[in-house]
């Protein structure tokens, strides 16, 4: 049987790749830093579609961690990768500590690079994978280091995939707007300032995702509104923008 690593997917969009995945009939290996949590999940998905779920308790931050998730690429074959773990931070950059924006850093960046590093290399030597990295709509704004972070991820996605087409493996970028998940409560957000209409609902995000990414398409932006709102981006004066925008894609209010 095929099988699937995820990480961050105790929740949310994580959670709902884990059970689509699942229903699609792989093993999982789900990363995140809470033991106690992974197990709970694991057992749930496990009883829920009868798949196995190795649980592989990590803080992709710290370096050594990481090495262990990355060893897990060369122990048995991983046929799916989904890059999901993050998080955000409700103040702007200069108001966060250093130390606070390079960890945002490192998991949004340099976690992601690495991880595809490991999974792409013996994906290659079969012919066949996929690696599915979780940027955001917020990556084709200007709107600070969150934003910055997944233009990069989005850019980094897009023109691998280009290159890994023809040696059978499969790249792609997934762009959401706003989710109900536990991302905007851990950054302290107040989700009634965004209007209903924009928030999109995180299985059937993954369930558009996938076929997208079964389409073979670099960049997936799941639901027209947000199709719409990342067009616009494109070629709207950043000027503009900055005036229209009071609340970003990334959760905060601007003043």
């Amino acid at each position: 049987m095929a099988t699937a690593l995820i990480t961050g997917p105790t929740a949310g969009i994580g959670r709902a790749f884990a059970e689509k995945l699942a229903r699609e009939g792989y093993d999982l290996v789900l990363v995140a830093r809470d033991e106690a949590r992974l197990k709970t999940v694991a057992a749930e998905i496990t009883q829920l579609y009868g798949v196995e779920c190795e649980v592989l308790a990590a803080d992709l931050v710290d370096r050594d961690e990481l090495a262990r998730v990355e060893e897990r690429f060369r122990s048995g074959p991983i046929e799916v990768l989904v890059n999901n773990a993050g998080f955000g931070e409700k103040k702007p950059f200069w108001a966060n500590p250093v130390e606070t924006e390079e960890r945002q850093f490192d998991l949004l960046v340099r976690v992601v690079l690495r991880l595809t590093h490991a999974a792409v290399l013996p994906m290659i030597e079969r012919g066949s994978g996929a690696v599915i990295n979780v940027s955001s709509v917020a990556g084709f704004l200007q709107r600070g280091s969150y934003s910055a972070h997944k233009s990069w991820v989005t850019n980094f996605s897009a023109g691998l995939a280009i290159e890994l087409h023809a040696k059978g493996v499969a790249v792609m970028a997934l762009c959401p707007g706003f989710v109900h998940t536990e991302f905007h409560e851990r950054m302290g957000m107040d989700k009634t300032i965004i209007p209903s209409f924009m928030w999109l609902d995180a299985t059937d995000l993954v369930d558009a995702a996938w076929k997208d990414l079964m389409r073979g398409q670099a960049v997936s932006i799941p639901s027209l509104r947000y199709k719409l709102i990342a067009a616009a981006a494109r070629y709207t004066p950043r000027t503009l923008i900055a005036r229209l925008s009071t609340v970003g894609l990334d959760g905060r209010r601007r003043t």
